[in-house]
């Protein structure tokens, strides 16, 4: 006669599709709310090459203004208008340690319209100004363009 063998016990095999089918969900949740948590308005920057980093524009509380194409004028991420700047930044500077401001500038905006943030942006006793632009690679002259296919 045959011995017959039970397996009543627990079976030790992991079953890793539904993890997967969560993380694949969780995933796809980062990925449509990443773009919804951008802090401040995106303006298209000027080019420079000599940039300085400035690691402090990305902190959480630092103050930043942003000039776009059009002269529309923001902190942070509300609007403002120019004649409020000036008590607007000493309100959010008022508490600091560091008091710099950056200030980013759409490259075809109106070059007077950025004069007038920094003078008001000054007028608020503001210790450091950043002006923030794109960094562009600088290459050594002569040396080959590079292809791309």
């Amino acid at each position: 006669m045959a011995k017959r063998t039970s397996t009543l016990g627990a079976v030790s095999d992991i079953n890793v599709t539904p993890m997967v089918d969560v993380m694949l969900v969780l995933l796809i949740i980062f990925m449509v709310i990443t773009p919804m948590l951008q802090k401040n308005i995106s303006v298209d920057m000027a080019k420079a090459i000599n940039a300085r980093n400035m690691p402090d524009d990305e902190k959480e509380d630092a103050v930043e203004l942003a000039v776009t194409r059009d002269g529309k004028i923001y902190l942070g991420s509300s609007q403002i208008q120019v004649d409020k700047i000036t008590t607007a930044v000493k309100d959010k500077i008022s508490t600091k340690l560091d008091k710099t401001v950056f200030v980013k500038s759409d490259a075809r905006a109106k070059y007077g319209d950025v004069v007038s943030v920094v003078d008001n942006v000054r007028a608020a006793g503001v210790d450091t100004l950043g002006l923030l632009t794109e960094r562009v690679e600088h290459r050594a002259p002569g040396a080959p363009a590079e292809v791309t296919q």
